[in-house]
């Protein structure tokens, strides 16, 4: 390790985690070595008498007892698997370009190479510890042949830790600037291998993992009293190395920054700034784009590709962004990949997987869709599930198109009946006056159809919104308030009655082994927007009727937008307006501004629409 005041830092800490371990130990054997003195009393002729003979029977059982609890205690620290952070591995043969590139790094900055490389689908890079023997490291010789070349064989060196690197870094940046961003993190392969920062990193891990053992749920009692004290023991020490293990950390990231200081130090700075680019459009892509897909059963195949559309897109509206577009005709960083595609493409699958939870292969409800196909295969088909859906709540509701001229005699799905319904037309019920909103439009039960009306009621839908939805739908009419708990309450049994996929497919393991070390259980692990409001849910299905509508009477065409989503094009330009107008029609039930726009289009809310 280096002579870095940061390094040196995290060695005193690190001898401080290893003193509590050691105290730890200390206090589990005093009990074993006062016995052991009383024991052997017996022969010396010493500490006789029948006040040492009643301690002698006392503290030798008391001592067996803590010496099994400490070996019950040490068995399951030991055991227990560390986590593992889901990742796609990157063999050498798949990447010779990239290990070279990281080796010459690790050259450059004196310090041991990595021992493999991983992608993460999210703008972050990290080192991470996999040495653990749950985690199945490779064979030695195979670590000699990735960390560095010209050791002895039959030495036995440390195995260094593994390099995650985000993926959408290798398709954004250049190759200059992934080594700059990366010069920081493989400098830390350097203060990772002095043992005593390495044990105290083992005897954290080993810790935390007992911990998250010691919570999981069991049935037998036996266990879950042994369990439990196992769990309060070493909690009480993760909280006595808690501050110095992230002293430690601090110290250990200050000595790798300090050390990377001389490897493209000026060229780094400018790629800082392409990291916060990069996490920006990545988390537009996966909520607006990635998100629609992955609810309708299709997952986009190409998603580091599609962050480099969103990011040109930006450039070209965002004056802030205008000279990061000119770096494209350099070489990026994707290139350092034999098949860039299959790396993209698993490394979509696992955003899927982390993000909203889908299985882990293609099947029949869980498909890869391509970008060219997106707009028929995911906005197409959404819009009109979507308006399917609304529909069939009208129906339960009992709403009936207004008697006019404009109405449709063949009882087909049209726009009219919706705008109808919503501004207090429709034949359901008397209009509401003034088409004004509700102190609280959810206080009170809410009926399915108007009085008087002789409407069937329908299925049997949840009559009101729940409570967590009365502040959200406060602002409303009581009809947008109806409809909205209704959409809600339907698309909530729609979901339980739709049977969940496995999330690990038969042969997931198999191709790739480092998938059965994280618990499916848990996904999606980073769930990317909290569920959607009962207003969200009805302006997303308004939205979408209206978007039938155009498709089908107006000629409009679904598209995407690399920033925005799904979105409607009008002779191929965006229709960026609507949104304000649907929420007119929501909240104060006056569809005139949408009226207008449809009449500007050339939209026919009175004729049919096609649904899903």
């Amino acid at each position: 390790m280096g002579v870095e005041a940061g390094a040196q830092a995290a060695r005193s800490r690190a001898l401080v985690v290893l003193r509590i371990r050691s105290r730890a130990l200390a206090v589990a054997l005093l009990p074993a070595a006062a016995a052991v003195i009383l024991l052997a009393g017996i022969p010396t002729g010493h500490l006789a008498g029948p006040g040492w003979d009643a301690a002698r029977w006392v503290l030798t059982p008391l001592a067996l007892l803590v010496l099994l609890a400490a070996a019950a205690i040490a068995l399951v620290v030991a055991r227990a698997r560390p986590a593992m952070s889901p990742t796609v591995a990157i063999a050498e043969e798949a990447a010779p370009d990239l290990y070279r590139m990281v080796r010459d790094l690790a050259d450059r900055l004196d310090v041991p190479a990595p021992s493999a490389i991983a992608l993460t689908p999210d703008c972050d890079s990290w080192l991470e510890d996999r040495t653990h023997r749950a985690h199945g490291p490779p064979p030695a010789e195979e670590h000699e042949d990735i960390a560095g070349a010209g050791r002895h064989a039959h030495r036995r060196h440390p195995v260094a830790p593994v390099l995650v690197i985000g993926s959408p870094f290798l398709w954004w940046m250049r190759v200059g600037e992934l080594r700059a961003v990366l010069a920081p993190v493989v400098a830390g392969t350097g203060p990772s291998a002095h043992p005593d920062i390495a044990a105290a990193r083992r005897f954290v891990r080993g810790l935390d993992a007992a911990v998250a053992v010691t919570s999981a749920p069991r049935r037998d009692p036996v266990s879950r009293l042994v369990l439990a004290g196992v769990g309060w023991v070493a909690r009480v020490l993760l909280r006595g190395c808690r501050v110095h293990a992230a002293e430690m950390e601090r110290g250990v990231a200050a000595a790798a920054a300090e050390r990377a200081q001389a490897v493209d130090y000026g060229l780094r700075i400018v790629a800082q700034e392409q990291v916060g680019l990069a996490y920006a459009g990545w988390d537009r892509l996966l909520t607006r784009v990635a998100l629609p897909a992955w609810r309708m059963g299709r997952w986009p195949s190409r998603l580091d590709a599609g962050v480099v559309a969103a990011l040109t897109e930006l450039s070209r509206r965002d004056r802030l962004a205008e000279g990061f577009a000119s770096r494209l005709g350099e070489r990026p960083a994707c290139d350092l990949l034999e098949e860039p595609g299959a790396v993209d493409e698993a490394a979509s699958l696992l955003a899927a997987r982390l993000f909203h939870g889908g299985p882990a292969g293609a099947g029949p409800d869980w498909s890869p869709v391509d970008w060219s196909e997106y707009p028929e295969e995911v906005v197409d088909r959404k819009w009109r599930v979507d308006a399917a859906r609304l529909h069939r709540v009208l129906d339960a509701l009992g709403v009936r198109p207004a008697p006019g001229p404009t109405t449709s005699g063949t009882g087909a799905p049209t726009l009219a009946r919706v705008l109808d319904h919503l501004t207090g037309l429709s034949a359901d019920g008397p209009a509401v006056p003034g088409g004004g909103r509700t102190a609280r439009a959810s206080g009170g039960p809410v009926t399915g159809a108007g009085p008087g009306t002789g409407a069937s009621p329908g299925p049997a839908l949840p009559a009101a919104a729940p409570a967590d939805d009365d502040e959200d739908l406060s602002g409303t009419t009581p009809r947008s308030a109806a409809l909205a708990a209704r959409l809600s309450a339907e698309l909530s049994r729609e979901e339980t009655a739709a049977p969940r996929p496995s999330p690990t497919a038969p042969d997931a393991t198999a191709a790739d082994p480092a998938a059965a070390l994280w618990d499916d259980r848990t996904l999606p692990l980073f769930p990317l927007q909290p569920p959607r409001t009962a207003r969200d849910l009805l302006a997303d299905h308004l939205t979408a009727m209206v978007c039938c509508a155009a498709m089908d009477t107006a000629g409009a065409t679904p598209g995407l937008d690399w920033l925005d989503g799904p979105t409607l094009l009008v002779d191929g330009a965006r229709t960026p307006d609507l949104a304000p107008k649907v929420l007119a029609l929501i909240e104060d039930g006056d569809a005139t501004p949408l009226r207008t726009w449809l009449a500007d289009l050339g939209i026919r809310p009175e004729k049919p629409v096609r649904l899903a």
